[in-house]
């Protein structure tokens, strides 16, 4: 039988499809509202930095990190990841992990130094910057093979934020800034700097967990709250550690990168074919 539709339909039809083009889901909102969240938690710790209660300010960096690990993976989750998420997120960290822990240290006892202090900061903050333009151009060229998505080519920012801070972890562990010497503290900061902008691979830890059996479920949640709840209980004990073990483990991402490759170029080209990594729209840096 032949059915005819009457041209009413068809323009009403039409009419719909044309407004679903124009909106987006709400859930592709979410993960850029929190990221919007990380960037006033991250200009908080400039305010509580200029009213010299480094606690806070010290807090606010590491609940910005703990925000940046999460939005892009709820991107990823909600299938909501963007080009404009990923951007949105790169201007988040720079202001959250290069310019908030910059200004930190200088209000802190960098600017002691005068001239020098603001330089250092400058240094960190500009590392900052260039480390987020390198990878955002990275994206533009995301197939790789898998195993490269282990690792990141040189340390992520908000891991560099966390590890600058080092220094205000000491003190608050009862170590005088006194000890801390101007020269000391600046070769430090201008290290991390140097960090984030190298070419040394540190371990990234994004094909960590995309599959847990099941039998791991339950001690990979445990875990992950005995550390939250340490971090809450003991946190410059545990910011402290936590950055000396990771500055340890530098050195052994270094040779497990060189062993990959040699593993990976000693394989056959074909079975590279069925190992590249999916392109991620959003990142973590």
């Amino acid at each position: 039988m032949e059915r005819h539709y009457s041209p009413h339909l068809s323009r009403s039809r039409r009419a719909l499809l044309a407004a679903r083009r124009r909106t987006v889901p709400l859930r592709a909102l979410v993960p850029n509202i929190v990221t919007l969240i990380g960037l006033c938690v991250g200009l908080t710790s400039i305010r509580m930095a200029i009213e010299g209660r480094f606690d806070i300010a010290l807090a606010a960096i590491v609940v910005a990190a703990l925000l940046d690990g999460v939005d892009g993976r709820m991107a990823r989750l909600l299938k909501a990841s963007s080009r404009f998420g990923a951007e949105l997120d790169s201007l988040a960290d720079f202001v959250n992990f290069g310019v908030a822990p910059a200004l930190v240290l200088y209000l802190w006892g960098f600017g002691d130094a005068h001239s020098l202090g603001w330089i250092v900061v400058l240094m960190f903050a500009l590392a900052a910057a260039l480390r987020l333009a390198r990878f955002n151009v990275a994206l533009d060229s995301p197939d790789k093979p898998l195993w490269q998505s282990a690792f990141f080519i040189g340390i992520p920012v908000p891991a560099g934020a966390i590890l600058v801070l080092l220094p205000l972890y000491l003190e608050a562990l009862g170590v005088p800034k006194s000890v801390m010497v101007a020269p000391a503290l600046s070769i430090y900061a201008i290290g991390i700097a140097g960090l984030m902008v190298s070419r040394l691979r540190s371990f990234s830890g994004k094909l960590i967990g995309r599959r847990i059996a099941r039998e791991y479920i339950a001690p990979v949640v445990a875990l992950a709250v005995a550390f939250a709840a340490v971090l809450a209980t003991y946190p410059y004990l545990t910011l402290a550690i936590g950055s000396l073990i990771y500055l340890a483990l530098i050195p052994i991402s270094v040779r497990q990168y060189q062993k990959a490759k040699h593993e990976s170029a000693a394989m056959p080209t074909p079975a590279l074919s069925h190992n590249i990594a999916p392109p991620v729209g959003r990142k973590i840096v």
